[in-house]
């Protein structure tokens, strides 16, 4: 079998079958969904969270964390 020869279709054709045959039909849905693609655009979500962060927040909050850290210790 040469996957180079054969569409993406055909590819995952036979990769979900091998899949059912080696996990069965709950194994297969459980793999497919760990693996399934996500959405949305990570790139532009992180810079609306991260912006232009100001460096004295940012030591506050490591601070802040550092201490709520110890207490759980």
């Amino acid at each position: 079998m040469n996957a180079q020869g054969m569409t993406l279709d055909q590819v995952r054709a036979i990769g979900i079958d091998a899949l059912s045959r080696s996990l069965g039909p709950v194994g297969m849905i459980r793999f497919l969904q760990q693996t399934e693609t996500g959405w949305g655009d990570y790139t532009t979500e992180r810079e609306k969270w991260l912006s232009d962060p100001d460096l004295r927040e940012l030591f506050t909050a490591i601070k802040a964390s550092e201490g709520s850290t110890r207490h759980a210790e």
